[in-house]
């Protein structure tokens, strides 16, 4: 594996959900401590699975691990950490300023850059030339802050005075408040992440698309900032030899094999590393020492698993009880890379089949959604909005306004807090809610929604429901505003969409915790690209499709009122008739 070959102390490990960089770390250190090294392995991961792949019950403390001599781990509870974090800065508020004041102070350090700083605080130490390290010869991190947190952190200005002179709007200036006593320890923290002799940064990605791309734009933003010493290690990819006799299995190859062939050029001169799918869960000692090296061939011939009769209800159904009200919004909102503009693309046209009237809205930035629908359906309307644009807009006028009683320091930190990815879901939400009222006369289907913190965001800073609802209180006339609307039960439907994998399903969890904070009680989940709901016939797909039926069943009996399985497809889901076969889709 060139990541590994010559490895610095520092090695961090990042990606999107699900890629497998959990795995990926835990192998790696593995490998480290058989060489003899001194191995300390540190997740910040809110879904953390470190102790569950060695077995060993870990937690926010170093811990040895038994298996493994030289090596440690310990897990940094993110939203442990970032509850302390916020009860530090809110708490002396508390008693002292209007309930509504703390209020918004909870809430602007409520969001994933609360909780990234928030972590990032915790494994500060780590980084730096303590006691707590010096006796490893590598730390492995699994997962790394982002560039916006890193660059946020290197900005010389007082951030805590900037806040109280009420010029910033919180969205991620909010946790910054207070750290200015930390400060010269955070500049060696990020000279150290900066530094290629003592910091390898391995993007880990998988053979898809919108997983690549999603690595470049990472690799970019890391780059810009100095973090140049970068890895590319693709996982998960499906071997050639088990596509015989499989149509789904043959699919899969040539898709991915697609993908690689045209890996975006950001990413073409980094190292690279590929890792063939495996046949069994990565979980214990032996399945990590199998990780990084090349599977035999024969490995998979031995995966015996009967095939997967899977009795789960289908996206049809959930349609069917989405079509007998006669209009409403529905929202599909869920991570990157778990299908949601397919999803919302296939409930739309199935209701507009049945002549219903439908808008589809999507900030789905492939053109091939305008090109295969619009106009195909005579009850689908079909708008889409480009998320850079309307960010863009959303900055300027920010600037424009509020940033013009700023001097330089202040318009700086506006800006980079204006580079928020919470600044793309507030700018695309406004453009979304000239859509929301027509959900009382016909169906609104939404794809990409912002999340539930970036809608308390709005509702906390004084947003529009908020305004409304102040000016209109008084007067006995009934309104009704985008916010109101989300928590209408009767008027919103919101459905997740997840995929069949353990980090991808806690994600959604924590979406639907976030959500519920809002007042928005989410009505459904889709888990999709299901494999056990596509019966297949390779040997390496059935004891996938058996390791999937742990996270359908929790999704069924935990966390869902309601579920649909959408199966993986030998073709993708483009146009309007392959749409319309996955939303008819029944188990046989």
């Amino acid at each position: 594996m060139h990541f590994l070959t010559q490895p610095p102390r520092f090695l961090f490990f990042t990606g999107k959900g699900g890629v497998g960089k959990t795995s990926i770390a835990c192998a790696t250190a593995a490998q480290l401590a058989a060489e003899g090294k001194r191995v300390l392995l540190v997740s910040t991961d809110p879904a953390s699975n470190v102790g569950q792949v060695f077995g060993e019950l870990i937690g926010n403390h170093i811990t040895a691990i038994g298996a493994v001599p030289n090596l440690w781990a310990l897990e940094i509870d993110p939203q442990a950490a970032a509850q302390a974090y916020r009860d530090r800065i809110a708490g002396p508020a508390r008693g002292v300023l209007p309930d509504d004041v703390v209020k918004g102070i909870e809430e602007s350090l409520s969001g994933a850059c609360t909780t990234e700083i928030a972590a990032f605080d915790e494994f500060t130490s780590l980084l730096i030339d303590t006691a707590l390290t010096r006796d490893y010869e590598h730390v492995i991190f699994d997962t790394a802050p982002t560039g916006h947190t890193i660059r946020l952190l290197q900005l010389p200005s007082a951030w805590s005075g900037f806040l109280e002179a009420g010029k910033g709007d919180a969205s991620c200036l909010g946790p910054l408040a207070g750290l200015e006593k930390q400060r010269s320890q955070y500049k060696a923290a990020v000279e150290a992440l900066a530094d290629p002799l003592r910091t390898r940064l391995v993007l880990v990605a998988r053979a898809q698309r919108t997983a690549l791309q999603e690595a470049a734009r990472t690799h970019e933003e890391l780059n810009a900032i100095g973090l140049s010493q970068q890895y590319l290690v693709i996982n998960g990819i499906f071997p050639a030899d088990e596509t015989k006799n499989d149509a789904l299995a043959a699919a899969i190859y040539g898709r991915e094999q697609a993908a690689l062939t045209t890996i975006p050029r950001a990413l073409q001169g980094l190292p690279q590393d590929r890792i063939a799918l495996k046949p069994f869960n990565l979980v214990g000692l032996d399945a990590l020492r199998h990780l990084l090296i090349d599977t035999n061939p024969a490995q998979y011939a031995e995966c015996s698993d009967p095939p997967v009769h899977l009795d789960a209800p289908s996206l049809s159904g959930l349609v069917d009880e989405i079509a007998a009200d006669g209009h409403g919004l529905i929202m599909v909102m869920g991570k990157g890379g778990v299908g949601k503009t397919t999803l919302a693309a296939a409930i739309a046209v199935e209701l507009a089949d049945r002549g219903l009237p439908v808008h589809l809205t999507t900030s789905d930035p492939a053109a091939h959604l305008t090109d295969t629908l619009e106009g195909s359906l005579p009850n689908l309307v079909l708008s889409r909005i480009d998320p850079e644009e309307a960010t863009t807009r959303y900055r300027q006028h920010v600037m424009e306004t509020k940033g013009a009683k700023l001097d330089a320091e202040g318009r700086t930190l506006l800006e980079e807090d204006l580079r928020s990815p919470c600044t793309e879901e507030i700018a695309v939400f406004q453009a979304f809610s000239r859509a929301i009222r027509e959900g009382g006369r016909k169906f609104v289907v939404m794809d990409t929604a912002p999340t539930g913190h970036t809608l308390l965001l709005l509702d906390a800073t004084g947003a529009y429901h908020r305004d409304i609802a102040r000016q209109m209180g008084e007067t006995g006339v009934n309104f009704t505003t985008p916010m109101m609307q989300l928590q209408n039960p009767k008027q919103t439907k919101v459905i997740i969409a997840t995929l069949a994998e353990t980090t991808p399903v806690l994600e959604a969890a924590d979406l639907q915790d976030d959500l519920r904070r809002a007042g928005i009680e989410p009505w459904a989940w889709v888990i999709n690209n299901s494999v056990a709901a596509a019966h297949p016939q390779s040997a390496l797909l059935r004891r996938r499709a058996h390791n999937e039926l742990q996270e359908i069943d929790a999704v069924a009996k935990k966390h869902a009122r309601r579920h649909a399985v959408v199966p993986l497809l030998t073709e993708e889901p483009v146009g309007v008739k392959r749409l319309l076969a996955l939303a008819k889709w029944k188990a046989p």
